[in-house]
């Protein structure tokens, strides 16, 4: 991506809600267990809610900001089936880089049947990951 600070047109960029005011937190969060780079942030008028940030993660973009009820933005719907995955160069690297920052094993890292090391993980935030990389011959 040419200029992070700008969104390509014609992507899908997941954005992630998250609850009780933990946005800035979950910056930090992404920043140490995916090696996210924030390009961009715009706090609320009270000056302590994350309205938006823009996170450059592994080459492709994701944007989360924290709840706001008050505009039907809230955690309270499960976003039940919505895996983030992060096709990566090292998978072992990667899992083990968000397992120390805190992520939580859902399915463990493992050379799968497709050719890929794969696993998938759960974050603070309720989010699910999964990693994956080509199998090393």
């Amino acid at each position: 991506m040419s200029d992070p600070h700008k969104v390509p047109p014609g992507c899908v960029i997941p954005y992630l809600t998250i609850p009780s005011r933990g946005g800035q937190a979950a910056v930090e969060f992404y920043r140490a267990a995916f090696g996210a780079e924030e390009v961009f942030r715009n706090l609320a008028e009270d000056g302590e809610r994350l309205m938006h940030s823009r996170l450059l993660i592994n080459g492709g973009l994701l944007f989360l900001s924290d709840e706001f009820p008050e505009y039907g933005h809230a955690t309270d719907i499960v976003p039940a089936g919505v895996t983030m995955h992060l096709q990566v160069d090292d998978a072992d690297e990667w899992w083990n880089r968000a397992i120390i920052a805190g992520c939580v094993p859902v399915t463990p890292l493992a050379d799968q049947f497709w050719g890929d090391r794969y696993g998938r993980m759960s974050d603070p935030f309720g989010h699910i990951w999964s990693i994956g990389a080509p199998v090393r011959k």
